[in-house]
């Protein structure tokens, strides 16, 4: 079959880092145009608006958008009711509301909508959800420590309404949980850490429950200097699965079943499961760790912690 022809919305870091190098790895895309306001990437026409590319009528097929969540819809909508197969990064988009909508869109207008989730394709997590397939989940520990000055320097739009603050790292490791766990999750409680001059929290802490009832805690921290961690450990009724950096290891009672020093394959992953929605005519939209966050920003107190600054190194507070 002819390759998709595809153009990427959005050229930040993330789209320089995995999806431009993901795309021309794979023998089932040209990439063939992106739209962005900035500097565009080398030897690929672009374009400053979704209008102006579905305007040019370049063939296209699809396109996948890394812009920022909030106006995402209105992007998706444009792409979507012009008969283009649409492929969103994580979160989704800026609600939950306006994602299920795309998804009605995408299947009236016949075309396929892909909501992904990166860290569902480390190299660990399909072992891990085989695994606890079939055993009793007694307790879960969900441990996401990382420097946003370190992962997302200089984007000021993680701080305001919509971008989700520590919940955009936090996600990752729910998308991770909602996919290996075997039942359904459950959020109880919570309680978010806003710095006083930022819009969004820089850390928080949840408790949930799967559907047995098994208790589970989360805690997501931006502040970490030290070694950066994204772990989640389960005990069962036959033993302790550790999940840890990121979804690249996996061992249970001690025993080491993977240990990778990369998660590169994620978006070549998420790029061949596309072309197969694509092929198909069918989409993918689990919405079950957005839930989760906007149940989180429902239910959670707010803790109000000393200003955050991109320039400074801070103690972190307790």
């Amino acid at each position: 079959m002819a390759s998709i022809r595809i153009a990427l919305v959005g050229i930040g870091k993330i789209a320089r880092d995995q999806h431009i190098p993901a795309l021309k790895a794979d023998p089932n895309y040209e990439l063939v145009a992106a739209v962005t306001r900035h500097e565009p990437p080398a030897g690929i026409p672009s374009y400053r608006t979704i209008a102006e590319l579905i305007d040019a009528q370049i063939g296209l097929d699809a396109v996948s958008l890394a812009t920022p969540p909030l106006g995402r819809h209105v992007i998706a909508r444009q792409a979507i009711e012009a008969g283009l197969h649409v492929m969103l990064e994580k979160p989704p988009g800026g609600t939950v509301s306006e994602v299920e909508a795309l998804a009605a869109l995408a299947r009236s207008a016949g075309v396929s909508l892909f909501a992904t989730w990166h860290t569902r394709e480390a190299p660990a997590i399909e072992t891990a959800r085989r695994w606890l397939a079939d055993r009793m989940v007694k307790d879960v520990v969900i441990t996401w420590r990382e420097d946003v000055r370190r992962w997302h320097p200089g984007q000021a739009w993680i701080w305001e309404p919509g971008g989700l603050g520590v919940f955009d790292p936090g996600i990752n490791a729910l998308s991770a949980a909602t996919r290996i766990l075997p039942r359904p999750l459950f959020l109880t409680d919570a309680e978010l850490f806003y710095p006083e001059n930022r819009a969004m929290p820089i850390a928080a802490h949840l408790a949930m429950s799967d559907s047995a009832g098994a208790p589970i805690r989360a805690e997501f921290d931006w502040r970490e200097e030290g070694p950066q961690r994204w772990d989640i450990d389960v005990d069962t009724d036959a033993g302790r699965l550790a999940l840890s950096k990121g979804g690249a290891g996996l061992a249970v009672e001690g025993r080491i079943l993977v240990d990778e020093d990369e998660i590169s394959a994620e978006y070549p992953n998420l790029y061949a499961r596309f072309a197969e929605l694509v092929r198909s005519g069918t989409s993918d939209v689990d919405l079950q760790p957005f839930r989760l966050v906007a149940d989180a920003f429902m239910l959670g107190r707010r803790t109000v912690v000393e200003p955050f600054n991109e320039q400074q190194t801070k103690e972190r507070p307790e």
